[in-house]
């Protein structure tokens, strides 16, 4: 849950840097992240060449298509998809726990293409989860849940914080939720 990144490696540092200025100072995931949603996109490039391969060779007896005609273009794509998007989603992700002094809302920032920009007040807050799938337990990862009173956009996620960051979190939005009951 650190405003900062360690600045033991300067490329690192950068990242970092360049990572803030793409959602608007806020805090970025944890760098793992990245190679999360790496892993993501690579498994389903790899479903998709399957599936390509599978309908290249169920139809080349139907029609003369040349060796590659659906293969290669997918391929080209899911190549092109795994090396950028992965970055690009990265970088557009970023959260933040209540202005300055006043810590009683998470701000929560997403999207590539479609920008979302959720702000949840601590007193709408009913419950929180912290969740880990297998995928995020071999890069040490959480996702924060947040579910709020309402019906419309009552469960906020926030994946990508190291365990001990959503763990903290947590306990942090808990201590406001008390303060707020007493």
């Amino acid at each position: 849950m650190t405003d900062t990144a360690p600045s033991l490696d300067p490329l690192a540092q950068m990242e970092h840097d360049k990572t803030r200025g793409y959602n608007q100072g806020l805090t970025p995931l944890h760098p793992p992240q990245k190679s999360l949603i790496r892993l993501n996109i690579g498994i389903r490039a790899v479903i998709l060449i399957i599936a390509a391969m599978v309908i290249e060779f169920g139809i080349r007896n139907e029609l003369p298509l040349a060796a590659g005609t659906i293969i290669g273009p997918v391929t080209a794509i899911a190549l092109f998809l795994f090396t950028f998007l992965p970055g690009r989603i990265y970088r557009r992700w970023g959260y933040d726990i209540g202005p300055e002094g006043q810590d009683d809302q998470l701000r929560v920032l997403r999207g590539f293409m479609w920008r979302m920009d959720t702000i949840v007040p601590f007193n709408r807050i009913q419950h929180i989860d912290v969740a880990q799938g297998p995928l995020q337990r071999v890069f040490g990862l959480s996702t924060l849940i947040v579910h709020t009173a309402g019906t419309h956009n009552s469960i906020v996620a926030l994946p990508g914080l190291s365990t001990p960051d959503a763990e903290a979190m947590r306990e942090t939005i808990k201590g406001h939720i008390r303060q707020d009951m007493i």
